[in-house]
């Protein structure tokens, strides 16, 4: 896959077949429009193209906005990958960009720049300055500019009734089987491994604490998990604690794994945690040993999940 950093560093000598949006989580919504996209190629005829934006639009023209994304913007990458596209442009999003009337983003970028022969949209997109325009205005642009308009029925979107922000909900209700049943793959977590406290090696639950660089990335309700990571080739299964170990009276909250059958000196390494099942909500216990009781019970729940697996 192709990537480029801004609108105007792409160039291409084929006509385009096009969509875009922000594409948070790349769920089997996004999926189902971004293969339609892959499909109208007709063989390497024409080439694939996704325009998305960073920042996301709402943390530009919403002051203060405390919006928490699904994904950051290397995940979305990764995810988009996956798929299959030829060429990705992330566009710097910024006021001056919001300002282009919708004939100016047409003709200019669409027409212009991306040469399109095709745009594949959702029924409810709106696009140019304030959203003013709509699927109507496009597909007259269309005949203007002579570019095809293939618009996602409503029916084929209320058929999956997934939106990022039903898993964003589903995320901060600690709903895991809905959320990733939603993205059609589990949602994951990257960061990097650093050190902690180290109270979990005193009582024989030694942890990993992940730390996440993208303050955007949306972290799912206090609790604790069943997650799965590849270490050294291998995948692992493990316990995620999310919260503020108020047992001990923790005041910061962390994100806390430890790993099954798994205790190699990960420090400073770059690790993808995937979530696949809420255990519990975060607890306060009277005690340091009860916890280790409920860590004890916990890890059984977990072996028993990935035995099931």
């Amino acid at each position: 896959m192709n990537i480029f950093h801004s609108i105007n560093d792409f160039s291409s000598t084929k006509k385009t077949i096009i969509t875009l949006g922000t594409f948070d989580g790349v769920h089997i919504g996004h999926k189902k429009i971004l293969e339609r996209v892959i499909q109208n190629t007709d063989n390497e005829k024409y080439e694939s193209l996704v325009l998305t934006f960073f920042p996301h639009p709402r943390m530009v023209l919403q002051e203060h906005s405390d919006i928490q994304l699904l994904n950051t913007i290397d995940e979305k990458i990764d995810l988009l990958r996956e798929i299959g596209l030829e060429n990705l442009v992330i566009h710097p999003f910024d006021e001056t960009f919001s300002r282009l009337t919708a004939e100016e983003f047409v003709k200019t970028i669409l027409v212009d720049r991306f040469k399109i022969h095709k745009i594949i949209i959702g029924h409810d997109h709106r696009f140019g300055r304030n959203r003013t325009a709509n699927i109507d205005d496009l597909i007259a642009f269309g005949e203007q500019y002579d570019f095809e308009v293939e618009q996602i029925s409503v029916q084929e979107i209320n058929d999956i009734s997934v939106s990022s922000t039903k898993i964003r909900n589903a995320l901060l209700e600690g709903n895991m089987a809905l959320a990733n049943e939603y993205l059609g793959y589990n949602y994951f977590l990257t960061g990097t491994i650093i050190k902690g406290k180290q109270l979990g090696r005193t009582i024989g639950f030694p942890t990993a604490n992940l730390k996440i660089e993208e303050n955007y990335k949306l972290i799912p309700k206090n609790g604790a998990y069943i997650v799965k990571s590849i270490l050294e080739q291998k995948t692992v299964f493990g316990i995620m604690n999310i919260g503020f170990n108020p047992t001990v009276n923790g005041q910061v909250q962390s994100i806390e794994i430890h790993y099954l059958d798994f205790d190699e000196d990960i420090y400073n390494e770059p690790i993808c945690v995937s979530i696949l099942q809420r255990i519990r909500s975060e607890q306060k216990f009277e005690s340091v040993d009860l916890l280790k009781e409920q860590l004890e019970k916990d890890k059984k729940s977990a072996l028993t999940f990935v035995s099931n697996l």
